[in-house]
């Protein structure tokens, strides 16, 4: 990978990764809800009006964007108010990657591997290590709500999986636009009218700031470019940059908002990581072990 491609790779996973403290910003002006609903509308409008609808069925299109925007983000952004520390955030939803695998067994008939049972293991191990210490950073709450994320996100891999070779910018544009009638309704029904319009009328620049941070640098600037580089290169090449994610993560919450780093924490981290790490890795390795 040219030095160019690698420094586009990093960029993609430093938004991602410090989007946790981006979104915490966004909750000190913003209602959990809404703040999810201005995203995916700001994520549609006005890119559907530029960007051609992907050859897929509206179905799979709705299912993508209700799955994404209210099981993925409406739950991540209800946690990140005050029930589980971004950092934290950041970590714990990586672990739709073995709600997805696991979701692949049951539904796709496809075959469990040892190495796979060898790093789900492992990130449970750094589940269990959170679990053991519940307290200011994370609540049982705050911990489920970010698990039922990470299901609905792999959820959402599966439904974007199916619909075969599109382009993802597009498909997650024109997705959006399904996230934000229930997203609206979840708003106005949990947080009501009078505090939606309080909130717009007093979001400050900082806030909106969040918001375009979301739509534009997370979800077009994100997938765009992460796509294009996987257009252009081997997944096996790409993927693995990913794993950076909670480490930018975590690092941004720790110097950002001053996220204590304990050692449990960072036994956590090792723990899903190197879970993920085996699942990504141990294919790569035992080709080359073959060629030899």
């Amino acid at each position: 990978m040219p030095l160019s491609h690698l420094a586009l790779a990093l960029a993609v996973v430093f938004v991602w990764g410090t989007n946790f403290v981006v979104i915490r910003w966004g909750l000190n002006g913003l209602p959990p809800f809404l703040f999810a609903t201005l995203r995916f509308a700001l994520s549609a409008l006005p890119w559907m009006l530029f960007m051609p609808r992907p050859a897929v069925a509206w179905r799979k299109l709705a299912a993508f964007g209700v799955l994404l925007g209210v099981g993925q983000f409406g739950l991540l952004y209800l946690a990140i108010q005050g029930n589980i520390a971004p950092g934290l955030a950041s970590l714990v939803i990586q672990l739709q990657v073995f709600f997805t695998i696991g979701l692949s067994l049951l539904l796709l008939k496809e075959r469990v591997r040892g190495y796979q049972v060898m790093g789900l293991v492992m990130a449970l191990g750094g589940l269990l290590l959170i679990a053991l210490n519940l307290g200011a950073q994370v609540t049982l709450f705050g911990l489920g709500l970010v698990l039922a994320a990470a299901f609905f996100w792999a959820c959402a891999n599966l439904v974007a999986k199916s619909a075969g070779q599109i382009n993802m910018l597009h498909f997650v544009v024109w997705s959006s636009a399904f996230a934000v009638p229930p997203l609206l309704a979840i708003s106005l029904w949990r947080e009501g009218a009078d505090a939606i319009g309080h909130a717009l009328q007093t979001a400050t620049v900082a806030t909106w700031g969040t918001v375009l941070w979301q739509a534009l640098g997370n979800s077009l600037f994100g997938y765009g470019a992460w796509n294009w580089l996987l257009s252009r290169h081997p997944a096996a090449t790409v993927t693995p940059m990913a794993l950076l994610v909670p480490v930018f993560g975590m690092g941004a919450s720790a110097l950002a908002l001053g996220e204590a780093m304990p050692g449990w924490k960072l036994g956590a981290c090792a723990l899903v990581l190197g879970g993920l790490a085996v699942i990504i890795f141990w294919p790569r390795l035992q080709a080359r072990l073959a060629r030899n």
